[in-house]
């Protein structure tokens, strides 16, 4: 397969687009539809629906939505609708597709890119890619393996869950100064470093573009990059995927 469509399901959109994997690029504008609230399974299925009627695609489609999934089951609703947990959303969505459908972790996808086509390119030992966004999501990588399901956002740091003290929304929503924002971001990512010793630290998400304003309040000691895929590192990482399990 050349040609496979991704679907990023976010907290406020889904989009979706037909993703060239020789590049990893999309081939056409994104469809965008908000994300129905609450954004409960049927929900959330219906949209991806009318996402793929609106880009007329038949075929093979890769899903990622913001929970830990395994085999194509979600286990936790960190940014969506509870009733996900326990929901097999690759079974459910292939039966409504007619067609097959894998579904990952949304930092796992924009991993995934961000290894194959973006800023992780060719990095050996452990890379550790953030999105930093309402949330901050994770991916892990050992010598180009995915270790899903990271969650490391959800760990503590200074006596709460760190995505609480570094996501991105506290500058963008929230108007917290950049300045503290990055240097707290930076207690964290040297948090980050002691535990598993990184090659390269990858930061997603929007607050990416501004990357080289806010950079130099970063100490850490190791190399830390801005990824390269920005908004399209779900859909592209979403596809990816589901290229790698056919294969496998």
């Amino acid at each position: 397969m050349t040609q496979i469509f991704g679907v990023d399901v976010g907290g406020s959109g889904i989009k979706g687009a037909p993703v060239d994997l020789a590049r990893g690029t999309l081939t056409t504008e994104r469809v965008r539809i908000p994300t129905p609230q609450p954004a409960t399974p049927d929900a959330v299925f219906d949209t991806i629906e009318e996402v793929l009627g609106q880009a007329e695609w038949e075929g093979p489609v890769g899903v990622c939505v913001p929970a830990v999934v395994v085999d194509g089951v979600a286990w936790t609703a960190a940014n969506i609708d509870p009733s996900w947990i326990g929901t097999d959303a690759a079974t459910e969505l292939s039966k409504r597709c007619g067609s097959t459908v894998t579904v990952i972790n949304d930092a796992d996808a924009a991993g995934v890119a961000e290894m194959r086509y973006g800023a992780g390119q060719g990095i050996r030992g452990v890379v550790i890619v953030l999105t930093l966004g309402t949330g901050v999501g994770s991916a892990m990588f050992v010598d180009g393996t995915l270790v899903p399901n990271t969650e490391l956002g959800h760990i503590h740091y200074k006596r709460r869950i760190a995505e609480r003290s570094v996501a991105a929304r506290l500058v963008e929503d929230e108007d917290m100064d950049l300045e503290r924002w990055a240097k707290r971001l930076d207690g964290y990512l040297q948090m980050i470093h002691r535990g598993f010793f990184p090659s390269r630290i990858i930061l997603g998400g929007g607050i990416s573009k501004r990357f080289d304003v806010w950079a130099e309040w970063l100490d850490v000691p190791c190399d830390v990059v801005a990824a390269e895929l920005r908004n399209q590192a779900g859909i592209v990482g979403a596809a990816l995927n589901l290229a790698v399990t056919e294969e496998l």
